[in-house]
């Protein structure tokens, strides 16, 4: 995880923060939407991003976390590093953000999905600098 996300230059803290809440570290999670792996990403999402045969390719971590981080790279570059924004579109889309005045959307599920990725996040970042994030 660490060399994906040094590849990305994303902090690896968020990525250990987002596989936490989205799948709980299980590289074959499948949610009931489809959205695959550690990162819970979402096939047509893992095509956009190259990844070729995403329906299987999703179920390995190297190609998840490879697809996540591009993605969150992407989110960070077109929410000018907004975490709450980059979270929230992360979980509801990037339309959805846009949609709502570059907000997070009102919907109780991506609000507190955003609310526990920062709250892992920010834990995390404590835990492993020794002082609040």
């Amino acid at each position: 995880m660490a060399d994906v996300a040094r590849r990305h230059d994303i902090d690896p803290l968020l990525l250990h923060a987002v596989a936490h809440i989205e799948s709980r570290h299980q590289s074959q999670a499948i949610s009931p939407a489809g959205a695959r792996g550690l990162m819970q990403v979402m096939p047509a999402t893992g095509r956009s991003l190259g990844v070729a045969q995403a329906d299987r390719a999703l179920l390995t971590p190297e190609a998840n976390l490879e697809a996540s981080a591009r993605y969150l790279k992407r989110l960070q570059a077109r929410f000018g590093n907004d975490l709450r924004l980059v979270l929230a579109a992360y979980n509801a889309g990037e339309g959805a953000v846009e949609r709502h005045g570059r907000r997070v959307p009102p919907y109780a599920e991506t609000q507190a999905y955003v609310r526990n990725v920062l709250a892992v996040y920010v834990e995390l970042r404590r835990h492993f600098s020794g002082s609040p994030a």
